[in-house]
């Protein structure tokens, strides 16, 4: 093989540059543990909203249903991915709150499916409405170009836990 037919060497990074990255780095897992801190807290406001002893979990619960995502207990594991006993306590709950009814699958007899109540569809309505006003007023002040953009970058972000 000639020279011609090697591939390019890459050159090293710099050791400043390398500091540099992971600097950056260390800001981004920084600033992400303050988002997810505050996506907690608006979780549990939404909670809140829809019911004073609702939990977090037990909204994410309800928000998987209610949006038809997630409508069997399984479905609801695998999209929050939680226990199992963590699902059914809150889905217990969910019923006696009258937020969640559990009926016969129109596809299936056999088989249940969960469905949020008119009460719930209510409720979870007004909390993202509140929730969106608050990410509304943050975003306000952005570009449609610095949007897209952070769009993207969290798409890429968030990518497949493979690559993880």
């Amino acid at each position: 093989m000639s020279a011609a037919d090697e591939p390019a060497d890459e050159t090293p990074a710099s050791a400043g540059e390398t500091a540099a990255l992971e600097d950056a780095v260390h800001r981004v897992e920084h600033e992400l543990g303050r988002l997810f801190a505050r996506i907690r807290v608006s979780w549990r406001e939404a909670a809140i909203t829809v019911h004073p002893d609702l939990q977090p979990l037990g909204y994410q619960v309800l928000t998987s249903i209610a949006s038809g995502k997630a409508t069997s207990a399984g479905a609801i594991i695998e999209r929050l991915q939680t226990d199992k006993s963590a699902v059914s306590r809150h889905v217990r709950q969910l019923e006696q709150l009258g937020l969640v009814e559990s009926i016969a699958d129109p596809d299936d007899r056999r088989a249940r499916v969960l469905v949020a109540t008119p009460l719930a569809q209510e409720r979870v309505a007004l909390a993202r409405s509140r929730y969106e006003a608050r990410l509304s007023e943050r975003l306000r002040g952005w570009s449609s170009e610095d949007l897209d953009r952070f769009v993207a970058l969290l798409g890429d972000l968030g990518g497949s836990p493979e690559g993880s």
